[in-house]
């Protein structure tokens, strides 16, 4: 069982930034490819991007690369996503999802979640 814990969300104004983290209580981090998704009211949740276990691969939805950039601290079992840029279709609550396979996180099928974060962007 994996118990993933969100921070760092809140309001910013357009054309801001924020930090996500995501810290995950396992000691088997390394094993697993993680990542964030989002849901915005009255729509269904989305791929936001995703990171693989060992770091060497990242993946992004087309609507968030080049603004967002999803990292990973192995040693303290934590997940970030840095995020610039933001704009106010970018509100929405953001997801931290863990899986050991990065397809499944991608496709918003991963075994774990944590309770999310709300991230609003608004002036």
């Amino acid at each position: 069982q994996v118990h993933l814990v969100e921070s760092g969300g809140g309001l910013v104004q357009p054309g801001g930034s924020l930090v996500l983290s995501c810290a995950a209580s396992t000691s088997a981090f390394r094993s697993y490819n993680m990542g964030w998704l989002r849901q915005a009211p009255g729509k269904e949740r989305e791929f936001v991007s995703a990171i693989s276990y060992d770091g060497e691969n990242t993946y992004y939805a087309d609507s968030v690369k080049g603004r967002f950039t999803i990292s990973r601290d192995d040693a303290k079992s934590t997940v970030y996503m840095q995020m610039s840029k933001l704009k106010p279709e970018d509100t929405a609550v953001y997801y931290c999802a863990a899986d050991s396979d990065s397809d499944y996180v991608i496709q918003g099928r991963a075994d774990y979640w944590g309770q999310g974060t709300q991230v609003t962007v608004s002036s």
